[in-house]
């Protein structure tokens, strides 16, 4: 960001700003109380700050010497009970003890906190203490921390991985300055020399990357909060730090749980800057440094120093904060392409796939990965060809006839060489009966939705025995993309088409009455205008398929991009017992055509799906690209919903 950029709004400052001031009458905390650091226990929330005296003479020195205070509160705003609580008592802390951040872990408050053993002040004087307390009445134990220069260093509230972890800054005052983590098996490895020699010899081995300029400094700020998407870590960044005129700012970031040297995402924008009077106007103007936050709800409490002079705390939801990190990473997700693509292409040997295969059903059984293609033939004819693997990526049973061909009159060809036959097949299982809906088309009247089924013990053992299939779809109106839901909702069926531009949704107690007069028809559920690419119409590509979130419907958008017509595939959640209600919908294309067997073919720049299944947690989703071959690509599908609940600005709770 630069000097001049706009903070991401995300944090309101209370309006009781400043939460603490100096006392003047209080000689240890008469000219400054600032970066508060709080930990919560039970209803009291504990708050310690730096406070800085009036002029003290140590060693023949006069200065104001830091201390830490400690005062408390039930609300995170107004706070009593000010006291002296961590004072100088040996060499390597005798000019001050500044700046502390305390975290709970195992029964025990673990304060750290920078010591000051130097005077005038330099960076080899400047290093990490640490105080330990239980009750906060007394401390237990003092510890010098490490042996080079370093600041702001505070423990994770959980163990990772077995293990006790900590972030520091190293080279504080030897910019650039560096965030680390560091990992322990003991708690006396906290404040050994011969670990921290070995440890700060391979600094650049522990360094978590949140630099983005050597012209730049960065600092901890708040011991790490945890959140199911990560571990969040606020801190400080300052940018054009040696210019003379900084940028304070406060930024944030998501480690992995399990590896918090990984960055997950991190805030593009400083979410504060100095604003206020209070943030512009003190001993260090322009100055808000972030030390320490707590949440409360769906809401975090970030405590902050302002100008080094009083104490102040913003609030803001967590969620959008979490949001603000992970929406950049979520819409640059995609569907990974499978590195053998394609994987089933046409075959000329058999003149009823030779001209094209693609847009597949697929249903995952018998731990195998089944699959009915759309095959044409020369004279543009389409049948329904087999194939099936046992991974999801090798196909190699393939049958050398097609599983279905056109049988009724309004799916057989009236005129030579015009597209005709069965195409577009979805797939979907309710107990032991398989229902396939596909467009059939006799190359004359308009393409309609035709509806077949099979047993799912005839499928498996490869007996065609197919019911005669019927029209379901009104006439007189072009109506493709059709699915049935694989289960009921209360009594009836649901099923999604697309007659126009838009999906629809209708339900009916019986399947057996379509086509007999019964039409589907219903109401329309998702529309193109909500699509961020000017669109021209959307439709399902597989059936839905049900999570603990919701239903997960992956779909087709027909859109224009660059001056070019592109089929792209997006996602969308339906509520798990309403499915007419749409809960999240992707802002960004899954997949769109990039590789060239997608852009090149019978109808280029084109991916178009027809089924999807789940392997092991993995959304595997086989698609048609360019109307001549057939590619699979996978996500994780925990990674999926989670990235839709936040574009939607739901997020998981």
């Amino acid at each position: 960001m630069s000097a001049g950029a706009k903070p991401v709004s995300l944090f309101k400052r209370s309006p009781e700003n400043p939460i603490l001031q100096p006392i003047t009458e209080e000689a240890w905390e008469a000219e400054a109380v600032f970066n508060p650091c709080p930990v919560v226990s039970g209803k009291t929330i504990h708050l310690l700050y730096r406070a800085v005296s009036s002029p003290q003479v140590i060693s023949g020195v006069e200065l104001g010497v830091s201390t830490v205070g400690y005062t408390q509160s039930t609300d995170g705003i107004s706070f009593s009970e000010r006291r002296q609580f961590i004072t100088p008592e040996y060499d390597w802390e005798k000019y001050g003890c500044e700046d502390p951040r305390v975290t709970k872990l195992g029964g025990k408050y673990y304060i750290f906190y920078t010591a000051l053993s130097t005077c005038p002040f330099c960076a080899e004087g400047i290093r990490i203490g640490l105080a330990v307390t239980r009750d906060f009445k007394k401390i237990d134990e003092k510890h010098r921390v490490t042996p080079f220069n370093s600041k702001a260093m505070a423990l994770f509230p959980a163990r990772v991985g077995g293990k006790i972890a900590a972030v520091l800054t190293a080279n504080t005052d030897n910019p650039p300055s560096k965030i680390g983590l560091a990992l322990f098996d003991e708690e006396e490895q906290i404040w050994s020399y011969e670990y921290w020699e070995g440890w700060y010899t391979f600094l650049n081995d522990h360094v978590i990357p949140l630099q983005r300029s050597n012209l730049d400094q960065v600092e901890v700020g708040a011991p790490p909060i945890k959140t199911q998407f990560g571990w969040l870590l606020i801190y400080s960044y300052i940018q054009d730090y040696f210019s003379g005129r900084p940028v304070f700012g406060i930024e944030a970031a998501l480690l992995d749980l399990d590896d918090p040297q990984k960055v997950i995402a991190r805030t593009q924008k400083s979410l504060m800057v100095p604003q206020e009077v209070y943030e512009k106007y003190g001993r260090v103007p322009n100055v808000i440094f972030p030390s320490g936050a707590f949440v409360k709800g769906e809401q975090i409490y970030l405590y902050y120093g302002a100008t080094d002079t009083t104490c102040a705390v913003a609030t803001g939801k967590l969620s959008a904060i979490i949001e603000e990190m992970l929406l950049p990473e979520v819409n640059k997700m995609k569907l990974v392409r499978h590195s053998g693509n394609p994987i089933i292409r046409p075959d000329p040997r058999h003149p009823w796939e030779a001209k094209a295969v693609y847009n597949t059903a697929a249903l995952y059984a018998g731990d195998k990965v089944h699959l009915l293609y759309r095959a044409q033939a020369e004279d543009n004819t389409s049948v329904i060809g087999y194939a099936a693997s046992k991974d999801g990526f090798i196909f190699d049973e393939r049958l050398d006839q097609p599983v279905y061909v056109p049988r009724e009159d309004f799916e057989n060809k009236r005129s030579p060489y015009v597209g005709s036959g069965c195409e577009d097949p979805r797939i979907t299982r309710i107990e032991n009966d398989l229902y396939m809906c596909y467009t059939a088309w006799d190359g004359r009247s308009e393409p309609r939705v035709a509806l077949t089924s099979i047993t799912a013990d005839d499928f498996l053992a490869k007996r065609w025995n197919w019911a005669k299939p019927v029209i379901i779809s009104p006439p007189g109106i072009m109506d493709k993309n059709a699915a049935i839901f694989p289960r009921k909702f209360g009594n009836k069926f649901a099923i999604l088409h697309r007659p126009g531009v838009s999906i629809w949704l209708d339900m009916g107690e019986n399947l057996a009455e379509l086509g007999d007069g019964r039409w589907i028809k219903g109401s329309v559920i998702m529309s193109p205008i909500q699509e961020e690419l000017p669109a021209e119409k959307i439709g399902i590509a597989a059936p839905p398929i049900e999570t603990e979130y919701g239903w997960l419907l992956i779909y087709h958008v027909v859109a224009q991009k660059e001056g070019r017509r592109i089929y792209y595939l997006s996602a969308a959640l339906l509520d798990s017992e309403r499915p007419t209600r749409v809960i999240a919908r992707r802002k960004t294309p899954l997949l769109e055509p990039e590789m060239l067997y997608e852009r090149e073919g019978q109808v280029p720049n084109v991916v178009f799906s027809c089924g999807a299944v789940v392997i092991n947690g993995r959304l595997f989703v086989y698609y048609g690209g360019a109307d001549k071959v057939i590619g699979v690509a996978t996500i994780e599908l925990s990674r999926l919903l989670e990235g839709l609940m936040l574009q939607s600005g739901i997020g998981r709770r």
